[in-house]
């Protein structure tokens, strides 16, 4: 190998070095595969050995097939990088392979997309929105080259039809990800320590924002642009459906998850819940999660009462539907969503009543009625952790351990919140309630390392488990003269 570095020797070079990475790769040997791979740089093809003469390639041919040999050299590179767990360089020569295949006209459309989308999806866990969105937005244009989804009088057969189907509802739940994370992020910049809309917060966000992201876009756009001028303005166009930057008020906020929704709804399409269970109640979850983060923009209680009852029309149907001895994570999921659910209507409903001068006996019940269905699902959610024997684990998993100490804090001050006039039934849901907390309080007391998974949750329920008997015994000495 060493010696063969002649200017006819270096295709036939660079074949070896292409021909070893590929096989170190496959033999999950990828720091020798990279090696071989970065010195792959062929100026002839080897094909050209063989051939006579009058038969050589022309420059501009041997130039295509140089750039085509480069474009594989370092999609091959993205693929080692990717078994190294190096993921932020793997992406690198990802998107380079993407650009290089549009330049050069070497791709298949609905692989092109596909690989774009997925690329798209590690810019969200960097919070890249504008790289993301454009990689969203050129899978969309590629993805259209392949035909509109072909009518059944076509040639293509019952598959490819499937097929192409599914592969559009694919990039479709990756665009419902992007308007998702895009929401998400911008809560978790505006919320205040008690999860609300900070308004200052907002306020300075929006005086700081065009400036900073104008010069943001400006460096950024000349490394991610994809494709040919044509292809550029098609993407552009599609790009300007849906901003890249946080969205910092409600207007800003439902644009992005309108979006967000119309994509649902093609997702839905294909994904069915009669044949693709998990996949539909995965968009449905989605959906149900745009709803959430939107109803965090929205100032007036009571629409954003109605956004989280959409959540709730939207996740029963089909939690009753489940069977949670086939989808007993699934059903986990919709009962904790669904608790929380109530939770937080039942919550703006205490808000609501709080504003005026007396509550009416309309809002009592409603307040009892969302805290009972919110306890409800809690309960259904602890009782799923519960062994064949019916008997609650003494020491808690892992994945569960923070949603069953939180459903134990939230029940305890949903029976805090019960109404009624009745004293007795006050003094028992004052008891039940303390039961609840003191769980929550002894449990971290026997294993020490659920304290970080619970730290704001328990030191509330020490608080209250110190608060509760006081009160329920002057309730009890109130009480004395009628018992």
């Amino acid at each position: 190998l060493q010696r063969c570095d002649t200017e006819i020797g270096v295709g036939v070079l660079c074949e070896i070095f292409l021909d070893l990475g590929l096989k170190m790769v496959n033999h999950l040997q990828p720091e020798e595969g990279a090696l071989c791979y970065k010195d792959g740089n062929p100026p002839l093809d080897p094909s050209e050995h063989f051939m006579a003469e009058e038969e050589k390639l022309t420059d501009q041919e041997r130039s295509k097939r140089f750039e085509k040999a480069y474009t594989h050299t370092l999609y091959y590179l993205a693929q080692v990088y990717q078994h190294l767990e190096m993921i932020e360089k793997a992406a690198q020569y990802c998107h380079t392979t993407l650009k290089r295949q549009l330049e050069y006209c070497g791709y298949y459309p609905v692989e092109w997309a596909l690989n774009a989308a997925t690329l798209s999806q590690y810019y969200l866990t960097k919070e890249c929105f504008m790289e993301s969105r454009h990689c969203l937005a050129a899978a969309s244009v590629i993805f259209s080259q392949a035909g509109q989804v072909p009518s059944a009088e076509d040639n293509e057969t019952e598959q490819d039809q499937q097929d192409l189907r599914q592969r559009k509802a694919e990039i479709a739940r990756c665009w419902i990800k992007y308007c998702l994370n895009l929401l998400q992020s911008a809560r978790k910049l505006l919320e205040d320590n008690i999860g609300e809309l900070d308004l200052d917060r907002q306020l300075e966000l929006k005086a700081q924002r065009k400036k900073e992201e104008d010069e943001k876009e400006k460096g950024r756009k000349k490394a991610v642009l994809f494709g040919t001028s044509d292809i550029c303005d098609s993407v552009l166009a599609m790009e300007e459906k849906v901003s890249s930057v946080y969205p910092l008020d409600f207007q800003e906020a439902r644009e992005i998850f309108l979006v967000g929704q119309n994509y649902v709804q093609e997702a839905k399409e294909f994904f069915q819940v009669d044949g693709y269970v998990t996949d539909h109640i995965e968009i449905v979850q989605d959906h149900s999660a745009l709803f959430k983060v939107l109803a965090f923009f929205e100032e007036d209680y009571e629409r954003r009462c109605k956004m989280h009852k959409r959540r709730i029309d939207m996740l029963e149907p089909i939690y009753a539907d489940l069977n949670p001895q086939y989808y007993l994570l699934i059903s986990r999921q919709l009962q904790f969503e669904l608790a929380d659910t109530y939770y937080e209507m039942m919550d703006l409903k205490v808000a609501i009543g709080n504003r005026l001068e007396e509550l009416d006996s309309h809002t009592i019940k409603k307040i009892n009625s969302l805290a009972q269905l919110a306890i409800k699902y809690y309960e259904l959610f602890l009782d799923s952790l519960r062994n064949p024997d019916k008997v609650f684990p003494e020491e808690l998993e892992e994945d569960v351990l923070r949603p069953a100490m939180v459903a134990k804090f939230h029940i305890a001050r949903l029976y805090g919140k019960l109404i009624t006039s009745d004293s007795k039934k006050q003094l028992e849901n004052m008891q039940t309630s303390l039961e609840y907390y003191t769980f929550l309080v002894d449990y971290c007391e026997k294993y020490p390392d659920a304290v970080r998974a619970v730290e704001t949750e328990l030191e509330l329920s020490k608080e209250m488990v110190g608060l509760l008997p006081t009160r329920m015994e002057r309730l009890r000495a109130k009480l004395c003269p009628f018992i």
